[in-house]
């Protein structure tokens, strides 16, 4: 194998901070007892990524000085496969109660050609372990056939499937994931991969990954968001910020009240509650109506907060597992997504943000 002496994947897989300090392998306490429902697993080569996504942390040009060698701002220490998966499979008087509040696993490939194959593998692996379900974050670009891809990984044991399309208009993912960046991905490729992940996994088995201040109008990632439901997927949200070094790094997130108003956008229409006929947009494409009060489409829901948590796959019993503690900022008492039961506190400053800039 070419990969021997090497901490690569099938054999390694590097894990989020936070799933790291769930399984007991990095040190350091969760804000607010924000402990992660799924273990992010992320696929690793020694010649890294082959895309060049102007946001993101692996991308193939980015430079960043070596403490500043992040994705999504934090590490991901790159730990052998095998070790995982002895502790996840621990008895439970044996495994740490952070291990034993984990509900989901979730493998993110990167563009690499090797990783379809190996991807295979690392579900099979897991899925012969543990009881957990197991995510796939594919990526459309190195399959060769999406739909035999989908059927493998389906057999190996998957039960969902997450797509990063990220940008919310062709336009924009050509400038910031396409050919104007030097990358491999084509916004036609990921839609179609889309299309056939349904066909296999079924409809809200998929998800879509969206990435909220790209440069998009509200309305133009109302207008994606819908394009994923009547796909048949699911649309989660995450808020730019800026990663030291990539071609984006100067770039500001966006507003609170942006923000909120796209978590509701996004919460009625994956919940099936509303259509985007029902909102309107003024001449800047900024959300302006839901058609209706809030209070009435959403109920108790709004009251509880449940549109600004964190949207992802779920565990066995249906709740959200893939919380991703602080995905999108630093720990502190203003949060874009919350990966817990919002207190009453919390609810009250985000309703101060909705209509606010």
């Amino acid at each position: 194998m070419d990969n021997i002496g090497r901490l690569e994947s099938p054999d390694y897989v590097q894990t989020s901070l936070a799933g790291a300090m769930a399984l007991g392998l990095e040190p350091g306490s969760f804000y607010r007892n924000a402990y992660p429902g799924s273990l992010n697993l992320l696929m690793t080569y020694q010649d890294g990524c082959r895309a060049n996504c102007s946001y993101c942390g692996l991308a193939r040009e980015r430079y960043a000085e070596p403490d500043k060698n992040t994705f999504i701002r934090v590490k991901w220490p790159v730990y052998e496969l095998s070790n995982i998966i002895d502790i996840l499979t621990r008895p439970p008087q044996a495994a740490a109660a952070k291990v034993q509040k984990l509900g989901r696993i979730c493998i993110s490939m990167i563009t690499h050609p090797r990783a379809a194959d190996d991807c295979i593998d690392i579900v099979k692996r897991l899925s012969a372990s543990t009881q957990l379900p197991i995510s796939v974050l594919a990526s459309p670009t190195i399959l060769q056939g999406a739909s035999a891809f989908f059927n493998r990984i389906k057999s190996a044991g998957a039960d969902r499937v997450g797509i990063a399309v990220d940008a919310a208009t062709p336009e924009l993912f050509f400038d910031m994931r396409g050919q104007a960046v030097g990358g491999p991905h084509r916004w036609e490729t990921y839609w179609e991969a889309i299309e056939q992940a349904v066909m296999v996994f079924g409809r809200d088995n998929v998800s879509v990954h969206l990435i909220v201040g790209l440069g998009e109008t509200e309305q133009a990632m109302v207008q994606t968001i819908s394009r994923a439901n009547q796909y048949g997927a699911q649309a989660h949200l995450f808020s730019f910020c800026p990663e030291p070094g990539s071609k984006l790094s100067s770039y500001k997130p966006p507003s609170y009240g942006q923000y909120r108003r796209i978590q509701l956008a996004a919460y009625l229409l994956n919940k099936k509650q509303s259509t985007i006929d029902a909102f309107e947009f003024n001449s800047h494409g900024k959300i302006v109506s839901y058609g209706s009060r809030l209070h009435e489409l959403l109920g108790d829901d709004l009251a509880a907060g449940e549109p600004f948590r964190t949207s992802g796959c779920p565990n066995k019993e249906g709740c959200v597992a893939c919380n991703r503690p602080y995905g999108n900022e630093r720990p502190g008492p203003v949060l874009r997504n919350y990966p817990f039961q919002p207190e009453d506190s919390d609810i009250d400053t985000i309703k101060g943000q909705i209509w606010d800039e």
